[in-house]
């Protein structure tokens, strides 16, 4: 009788839970997986040494193409580096302004997440209704930068500009009735401000509608509940952080643990989980949603009533308004050399850490004094917990290594960095 030996099988990077950039390879016993091995380096473009050879202002850019799900985010733990080295006080208004993208950053991570969790595992309507709210979303990056993904609106001393006073409007169109542009329209007659406070008022309604498709559905505890279970010693071990960690029953979370910005003056709790398994990741998750609502509700409140500048007048960090810079000659040269040759930074290092929507994301800063960085190094949370996928998928199935690469929430910007 023929001896019956493992076989190796590649999973990607073709294939669509692979996210197009992970190969994956399978050493099986039948379908049962004995060992995961991924291979990274397929989308690898040098993040880190390209911003060796542009000035701070430059590369500021390159943080949204990092994990291009979570693009504000990235631009914040890169300006706090700089900021911290510069020993730079940032306008209070442009903090709140700061943390309410960031929490919106944090829904629009997590909206595609459960759409592209929910589509790996056979289940599509949710992916339709997240990329619903998406749009609204990122019609409000659009409005507050000109850009609906890679905005480059948080600066070193604050954000590009104030929050604008009106929103842009959809016309009707041969495809778009008057009625359903109207509708479309409902909450765009006001600021912008008034669009996202109606948002987070419509928000919960939707969360309860992914709850309804997925939270009770048997497929889909059938697919997540028992897998990939991470114990809180391995979790801690392993080097895990965000939602990750939290789903094991960790209650670390660095908005409240290390509060920056604004964190400490507002009102939010941090969800954990019991088990540690992909039913438990889902479910902190979708908590966290919630919680990110709460967050940016409290800051379009604060901000109604809360006038001010939202960047530093130090004209040798950031650029002076249009209206000095067209009419005083000294700020014209400022405008002029801040966008040529940059600032300069003072010798030192620094690291600055952020609750990222998949964990810490940190950036660690060498400077020599000169107008560019002379080391930057990236600390992302996905590349950490793509490490694990072994241990995760040992002894389940092919299928199983779906839903487990779905709950680490991968996106290969950052891990290819």
């Amino acid at each position: 009788m023929a001896d019956i030996k493992n076989y190796t099988l590649n999973f990607g990077p073709q294939h669509p839970a692979a996210h197009g950039v992970l190969r994956l390879v399978l050493e099986l016993d039948g379908e049962v997986i004995q060992r995961a091995d991924p291979h990274i380096g397929l989308l690898h473009r040098a993040t880190e040494k390209l911003a060796e050879s542009k000035t701070y202002i430059q590369a500021l850019p390159y943080m949204d193409r990092l994990d291009y799900m979570s693009m504000m985010c990235n631009e914040q733990a890169y300006c706090l580096t700089i900021e911290k080295m510069l020993e730079l006080d940032v306008p209070l208004r442009a903090q709140y302004i700061r943390v309410m993208f960031a929490e919106i950053t944090r829904l629009l991570n997590h909206l595609l997440w459960v759409g592209a969790h929910a589509i790996d595992c056979g289940a599509m309507t949710v992916m339709l209704f997240a990329f619903r709210e998406r749009e609204d979303l990122l019609d409000i990056y659009e409005a507050v930068s000109g850009a609906r993904m890679h905005a480059a609106y948080i600066r070193p001393g604050g954000v590009y500009r104030d929050l604008p006073d009106t929103m842009p409007r959809h016309s009707p169109n041969k495809i778009r009735s008057a009625k359903s542009t109207e509708r479309l329209n409902q909450a765009r007659d006001g600021s912008l401000l008034d669009f996202i406070d109606d948002f987070t008022r419509r928000f919960p309604t939707y969360l309860a509608e992914y709850h309804t498709l997925l939270t009770d559905n048997r497929i889909w505890k059938q697919r997540t509940v028992g897998i990939g279970v991470v114990t809180p010693e391995r979790a801690l071990n392993l080097g895990f952080t965000g939602p990750m960690l939290r789903g094991s029953g960790i209650a670390w979370d660095l908005r409240k643990k290390q509060p920056y910005e604004v964190y400490d003056q507002l009102d939010f709790d941090i969800p954990v989980g019991k088990t540690g398994d992909t039913y438990d990741r889902y479910l902190v998750r979708m908590e966290e949603m919630k919680q990110s609502n709460r967050i940016i509700k409290q800051c379009v409140d604060w901000l109604r009533v809360n006038p001010g500048p939202v960047i530093t007048d130090n004209h040798k960090i950031a650029p002076p308004d249009r209206e000095s810079m067209k009419s005083n000659m000294e700020e014209l040269i400022h405008h002029f050399k801040l966008f040529t040759e940059g600032f300069s930074v003072p010798e030192g290092e620094a690291y600055a850490a952020i609750e990222h929507p998949k964990g810490e994301f940190g950036i660690y800063l060498i400077s020599d004094g000169a107008n560019k960085p002379y080391r930057l190094k990236i600390r992302p949370p996905a590349f950490v917990h793509l490490a694990a996928l072994d241990e995760m998928g040992k002894g389940h199935m092919i299928a199983d290594a779906v839903a487990i690469i779905g709950t680490m929430d991968i996106v290969f910007g950052e891990v290819d960095r």
